[in-house]
């Protein structure tokens, strides 16, 4: 099969926001700017980037996924982020999510617990200055970059890592899924105010593990 061309997959990108994230609900336009900015094969392996833009997760090696693209759209948009934010991305993985973030005017820090995925993360993302990619525990944050406006987490644990409250700034949210039982999770946003947080059900969803001390491994 001959190789599409970059107008295809421009049209691709279009038919992508159209049917899998306009007609689901996202209508934050800047999230929709940035999803139309960033190609998604480009972070894909070249086993898989023909998919880039089914609405599907997509395996990138070491038993990790690329999340699906309305998943991308819908943290973003649930992190209510702005430009000049400053983000905690867990769970680089490909690297996808963050240039999203990084399109939408974050700053982005974005920790991987697997180091071959950080290095293929790092290389992937190498034209974007705003991600700074990170190896290491994503459960424990990144203190020493903290306040966070915002903390994203693509993979489930079992509740909201306590570091995490403690790095985020007044009036910032967290978007992560909550491991409930086996087979169900819950995609919530925290919004602290204070001293105090708030807690948004964002609906049921599928993630991989998040692997760490407040991990579920």
């Amino acid at each position: 099969m001959a190789a599409s061309s970059g107008s295809d997959r421009v049209a691709e990108r279009e038919v992508m926001l159209e049917w899998h994230i306009r007609a689901r609900g996202i209508r934050d336009a800047r999230v929709l700017d940035a999803m139309r900015a960033v190609p998604r094969e480009q972070f894909l392996p070249a086993t898989v980037a023909a998919d880039a833009y089914a609405d599907s997760p997509l395996p990138i090696g070491h038993g990790q996924t690329i999340s699906q693209p309305y998943i991308v759209a819908l943290t973003a948009e649930a992190g209510r982020l702005q430009p000049g934010d400053r983000v905690l991305d867990v769970g680089t993985g490909s690297g996808y999510a963050a240039a999203v973030y990084a399109a939408m005017g974050a700053e982005v820090w974005s920790i991987e617990f697997v180091p071959e995925l950080a290095e293929q993360a790092r290389q992937a993302l190498r034209d974007i200055p705003a991600v700074h990619v990170v190896t290491g525990d994503g459960t424990l944050g990144l203190p020493e970059h903290a306040p966070f406006d915002a903390i994203l987490a693509a993979a489930a644990g079992p509740d909201i890592p306590a570091p995490w409250i403690d790095q985020l700034a007044d009036g910032g949210r967290i978007v992560m899924p909550l491991e409930r039982h086996a087979g169900w999770q819950q995609l919530v946003r925290v919004t602290r105010h204070g001293d105090d947080t708030a807690l948004d059900d964002l609906g049921a969803v599928r993630f991989v593990p998040l692997r760490g001390e407040h991990g579920l491994r």
